[in-house]
């Protein structure tokens, strides 16, 4: 709850048209000082200063420029002058605009017009019935129960009732017999999504209050392209932010913010209460004239794009928010030799323990990673958002080639990035398991594997060689050929040095009791 009240509070952007009916005057003046906080999980928070002109008493408010996926029961309104009593006594939310559908759906029982074309290609007016529009709104679910009608909802599509019957001189057809020709717009009609308000104000006279809320439909999300040169690994590194607006409405000049972090966002579930989803969000600056600038909030990371920006709807927009040059490197070849048996998946480890057929398979792939520290002494050094970085060399001719893709986490400033990027090609691993012995009496086994790196490269290569200890949680190495570091309870790694065209083997012999 704690984590909803603070990011419905976040500041978010707008600019809403504004009518006020009746018993007040009309009005489409907005603050141009709007402002978005977007999460990269296609919600936003959006925020605005409404310019209200208002009698004592009650006052009937209609604001049509918002969002097709606004939030109800998120709407914030409160004065900003204080002393004021501003409250909302009722609030009504229609996202059903006008269209065909919706328009066939008022007319239900009447008779209208249809142009409709003749056997020469012409066309005239035919007057029909609508019977029914098989009209189905769009629905957003907000809650269990709301998920469980929209269900109900395209079922009774599915099963044909979406499908419009007109009566053409007293006979009835399915489908409409051509274009539709309505006499005019219902009363019941909007054209775009509209939030009705019945407010009450303690005293007459101009305010300002703030009207926020969350809506689905916009997200973004990190891109990186990392550079390497023809010989060497100091990186260049630009990452890019990309801002996707699908709700419906342009934003224009807006003032935005970019969430990082695991947010918490309560879900409707499909069979039963609201289900949890984490979010995770991000942005930064550039050297030298920064695009966006990040600080901490709460557990989180927000960043701040420095210029006003408009952001149309069904728009995708890029900001460069980081780039440094000359980011040293390692690269790093991995060699995980065991390749698990698929008929083994599931089994508990008590199962496994003794079966002899169990991680016998070989992989011959050998990794490669690059690794860097996101360190300030590294040219970075910023906490650097969840996203996809695309690696690149550049040929002997001055191109760029591809060199593989991967995904990052939210990184924190000082920590070391590690990603695979591909297999080598000129290089080999072969594991293959030399002498088992089980004596279950007794509890204890013994394994002993021989593995084969080949170099056909003409430099040498460390190879990091990963062994996984999977059969029980006590275990040693009584023998090996080589020294090994501990990474974790049951992972040991071996570092060893391939001469060019050349063959390295290592042996080691595991020993486990229980």
């Amino acid at each position: 709850m704690r984590v909803f009240l603070t990011f419905l509070f976040l500041l978010a952007s707008a600019a809403t048209g504004l009518t006020q009916k009746n018993e007040t005057k009309s009005s489409e003046s907005l603050d141009d000082a709007a402002g978005l906080t977007i999460y990269n999980q296609s919600f936003a928070v959006v925020r605005q200063t409404l310019p209200l002109d208002l009698k004592s008493g009650t006052n009937q408010i209609e604001i049509t420029d918002i969002t097709a996926h606004l939030e109800p029961d998120s709407v914030i309104l409160r004065d900003l002058k204080s002393g004021r009593d501003l409250r909302i006594l009722e609030q009504n939310y229609r996202s059903d605009v006008a269209s065909q559908g919706r328009l066939l759906a008022l007319y239900e029982g009447k008779t209208i017009e249809f142009l409709v074309p003749d056997k020469d290609g012409n066309r005239r007016l035919v007057p029909g019935k609508i019977i029914r529009s098989g009209y189905t709104p769009h629905y957003q679910a907000y809650s269990a129960y709301d998920q469980q009608y929209y269900q109900a909802q395209q079922a009774y599509v599915a099963a044909g009732n979406g499908e419009p019957i007109i009566e053409i001189d007293g006979k009835l057809q399915f489908g409409l017999p051509g274009q539709p020709i309505f006499p005019a717009l219902s009363n019941d009609t909007i054209l775009k999504p509209t939030l009705s308000w019945l407010l009450q104000s303690d005293r007459p006279g101009n305010t300002n209050a703030e009207f926020s809320y969350v809506t689905g439909g916009m997200s973004w999300h990190a891109d990186y392209n990392v550079v390497a040169p023809v010989s060497g690994n100091l990186l260049d590194i630009v990452g890019w932010v990309t801002l996707d607006n699908q709700t419906g409405k342009t934003f224009s000049n807006a003032h935005i913010k970019l969430m990082a972090g695991d947010v918490n966002k309560l879900l409707p579930s499909a069979i039963g209460g609201p289900i949890s989803e984490s979010f995770g969000m991000a942005a930064k600056a550039d050297s030298f004239a920064p695009a966006v600038t990040e600080r901490s909030f709460d557990e989180y990371h927000l960043y701040t794009l420095e210029r006003p920006s408009t952001l149309y709807d069904r728009e995708t927009k890029q900001v460069e928010f980081v780039r440094a040059s000359g980011v040293p490197s390692q690269r790093l070849y991995v060699y995980d030799g065991l390749k698990l048996d698929q008929n083994y998946r599931g089994y508990s480890q008590e199962n496994i323990r003794d079966m002899e057929n169990f991680g016998i398979q070989s992989n011959s792939k050998i990794w490669t990673m690059v690794e860097f520290k996101n360190s300030k002494e590294n040219h970075l050094g910023m906490p650097l958002p969840k996203g996809r970085v695309r690696f690149y060399r550049r040929d002997t001719d001055g191109q760029l080639e591809f060199t593989g893709e991967n995904l990052i986490d939210h990184t924190p400033s000082d920590e070391t990035i590690r990603l695979y990027t591909g297999n080598v090609f000129d290089a080999v691993g072969e594991r293959k398991r030399t002498a088992y012995h089980l004596e279950r009496n007794a509890h204890w086994l013994d394994e002993t594997f021989e593995i084969k790196l080949r170099n056909h490269k003409k430099e040498p290569m460390e190879i990091r060689v990963v062994e996984h200890l999977y059969r029980w949680t006590n275990w040693e190495i009584p023998k090996t050929s080589d020294p090994f570091n501990k990474l974790d309870s049951k992972t040991v790694e071996f570092r060893v040095k391939v001469p060019p065209d050349g063959e390295k083997v290592v042996t080691y012999t595991a020993h486990y009791s229980w």
